[in-house]
């Protein structure tokens, strides 16, 4: 019964997950079809604004980051069953995603804003679509199930132990080391219309990821040990073969 429950939990979690991710992505789009987006609600004052935003993006970037931390997972699986430990992490995340998107506030003030069919906008809409398929694609080439806590749940239903974590390199691993953040970041600039609001939310989550990043390579380097360390030394973190130019230029120098 019990392994029933995670699995069904875990499911739950996976479609909660996916349904919170998906509905940012199209909330952070001017789409006219849309409920809300992070432009529709009244506009507030620029200081009031700024106190709730940064106040959303705090919470959520704390929350993700200590949860994910080894530390935190351990006493976490000490009170918890294992196989919905992400589960819990996927759920609470969604959580305080949801805050952002229901209590976002929107600044007056554009930054620049492209005409319906101009050259602009079918370009901005162009590579909004790709970074965020690039980002969603992925996640497949990992563990995508497992990302949003339902391979642990399903291994947990089967009785199967959890796989030692290795090093692996395909598809867009190859180019960039954290193509999910890359195609996120992008995904977060690339809009035909940039009011502040929309600014303040590209700015604070660009540096939130950025800031996780460092402590992600500082695990994995401590998970996967030299075969990561080697991948650092000769692929890029988020910009495509800017380490191979590098690597010419000292070589060059070096000349």
């Amino acid at each position: 019964m019990r392994r029933h429950l995670i699995l069904i939990y875990g499911i739950i979690g996976y479609l909660i997950g996916l349904g919170t991710l998906s509905y940012m992505i199209l909330w952070l789009y001017p789409f006219s079809w849309m409920p809300t987006t992070i432009d529709s609600t009244e506009a507030s004052s620029l200081s009031s604004a700024l106190i709730i935003d940064i106040g959303l993006i705090l919470a959520f970037g704390l929350q993700h980051s200590l949860m994910v931390r080894p530390t935190f997972k351990y006493y976490l699986e000490r009170y918890t069953p294992k196989g919905s430990s992400r589960t819990n992490y996927t759920l609470i995340s969604s959580f305080f995603l949801a805050l952002i998107i229901y209590k976002w506030q929107t600044v007056e003030g554009v930054v620049w804003s492209f005409d319906i069919g101009s050259f602009g906008w079918w370009l901005m809409t162009l590579i909004y679509l790709v970074a965020w398929v690039i980002a969603v694609v992925a996640t497949f080439q990992i563990d995508h199930f497992g990302l949003l806590g339902l391979h642990q749940a399903w291994r947990e239903w089967r009785g199967i132990p959890e796989p030692k974590s290795t090093f692996q390199e395909r598809g867009f691993y190859r180019f960039v080391r954290h193509p999910i953040q890359a195609g996120t970041i992008i995904g977060l600039w690339a809009t035909p219309i940039m009011s502040i609001g929309h600014l303040i939310f590209s700015l604070s989550f660009s540096v939130y990821i950025l800031i996780g990043l460092y402590f992600e390579e500082r695990d994995l380097l401590q998970t996967l040990g030299q075969p990561y360390a080697n991948y650092r030394k000769r692929v890029a973190m988020l910009i495509p073969f800017t380490k191979r130019r590098a690597s010419e230029q000292r070589d060059s120098l070096g000349r």
